[in-house]
């Protein structure tokens, strides 16, 4: 093992234990906004407990999103700093705009929710969280359409010895960053519907304020599955975007060899990368040449299309791909049922599945880790597609010693914050909402 692999795996680290807790920030902010506005106008004091209830469970994890994500961008300068020479003009910029204006109103206005309570009027208190609701949504926005230029870069040229950003636009409006950003957020609502169904779940199991967990059940049964059609929609999206941009990471994904019109999909395959071929079990004919280009007989590249150096990792991709769906469609079922149980108010009799949400908070969490995984191991052996490779961007003046040194920190670290968490999230997810008074917006 190198200084690139570990430089890699602890990036990789490090950015999908932050992402834990990015997804519920996302959505749940938005729920707790709900909850509050619902309580401005309805007067309706089960609200207010849902919003204090909820977002106290929200700035546990928040917290740990914050102190989690200020590593990743100090790893840039450190891992991979002929990385930041040589994008730098280019990455920097999104990332700028998202510490100076996204995070600057997301860290005030949660500031003024959090000391703001029982200070201020309640259709400030709930203007707070809706701004700190839409600031994080709009970090993600930046993060991701820097990601986007990874994945799809635009707008620049190569200049003394350096990517020039010369369309600032061009970044801005970059499909490619944009499919990416709508699926994240549809992901990370369903992600938050779930957490929220899942400990309502488990609460209404033991008969525990069946009225307020019920109505919260209710709440983001709903909203899940809004997310869910968005899920599905964004991710077909995402698919056709891929098969147009990135013609090397669709075929890793679908094991595709041979380059074909009217290609099948491989719905049940093992790859045998060494022999460039599978055993294939379940073929379904011409299907991925309509789910990637909407034509039966569209041509699809296949693997042996391309150099061996620039293929992505198969066996990687094409199994956590279907694990990922597998997940999302267990994850469907689960979110209809939801819907209609407790729009029928019978959600409270149907034990079993209230059960079984139980074991499902973990589901979209790992489908998300999943498919961002699809992502960025896709785009291997680039940094940024097809301008500078992963190994050309790793700095030069690391070590071994000092890598693994640093992996070795961060992992015991990123342990104990995350066993942290879990136990904060646990002991106020089963201790339900404070009975001393809804009004006391502090409790």
């Amino acid at each position: 093992m190198d200084v690139l692999i570990l430089s890699r795996w602890q990036f990789a680290v490090t950015s999908m234990f932050h992402f834990i807790f990015v997804p519920l920030t996302l959505g749940l902010s938005i729920l707790v906004a709900y909850m509050e506005w619902r309580y401005v106008k309805t007067g309706d004091k089960t609200w207010l407990r849902m919003a204090n209830f909820w977002g106290k469970l929200f700035l546990i994890n928040f917290a740990l999103g914050i102190v989690t994500g200020i590593t990743l961008e100090f790893q840039f300068g450190m891992n991979w700093a002929e990385y930041a020479k040589y994008v730098g003009d280019i990455f920097g910029a999104p990332l700028a705009i998202e510490a100076t204006v996204a995070f600057f109103l997301e860290s005030a206005f949660i500031g003024l929710w959090i000391f703001g309570a029982d200070k201020v009027s309640e259709k400030t208190h709930a203007f707070a969280i809706t701004v700190v609701a839409f600031a994080a949504n709009l970090s993600a926005l930046w993060i991701i359409l820097a990601n986007g230029w990874m994945q799809h870069p635009v707008g620049f040229v190569l200049r003394n010895g350096r990517a020039e950003m010369v369309d600032f636009l061009a970044l801005l409006t970059n499909g490619y960053g944009w499919v990416i950003f709508a699926h994240t957020l549809a992901s990370a609502y369903l992600l938050a519907a779930f957490f929220v169904m899942g400990i309502s779940a488990w609460h209404l199991l033991r008969k525990n304020n069946r009225e307020f967990f019920g109505r919260s059940f209710r709440t983001a049964a709903t909203f899940g599955l809004f997310a869910l059609i968005l899920v599905f929609f964004t991710g077909e999206r995402s698919s056709v975007t891929v098969a147009h941009n990135q013609p090397e990471k669709l075929a890793a994904i679908e094991a595709q060899w041979e380059t074909i019109k009217g290609a099948p999909c491989n719905v049940l395959s093992f790859p045998i990368t060494a022999e460039e071929r599978n055993i294939e079990l379940i073929m379904v004919p011409k299907l991925l040449s309509v789910l990637a280009f909407h034509d039966p007989e569209a041509e699809v590249k296949g693997l042996k299309a391309f150099k061996k150096e620039d293929r992505p990792p198969v066996a990687l991709l094409y199994y956590g791909y279907r694990v990922m769906l597998g997940l999302g469609l267990a994850m469907a079922v689960l979110a209809v049922l939801g819907w209609v149980y407790s729009r029928k108010g019978v959600i409270a009799e149907k034990t079993t599945y209230l059960k079984l949400m139980v074991f499902a908070i973990p589901l979209p969490y790992i489908a998300i880790e999943l498919g961002w995984m699809v992502a960025e191991v896709g785009r291997q052996p680039w940094i940024v597609y097809h301008v500078m490779r992963t190994s050309e961007g790793l700095s030069k003046s690391v070590d071994f010693i000092q890598v693994a040194a640093s992996l070795a920190v961060f992992t015991a670290l990123y342990a104990v914050l995350g066993a942290i968490d879990i136990y904060l999230l646990v002991k106020y997810a089963k201790k339900g909402p404070d009975d001393d008074g809804p009004a006391n917006r502090n409790a």
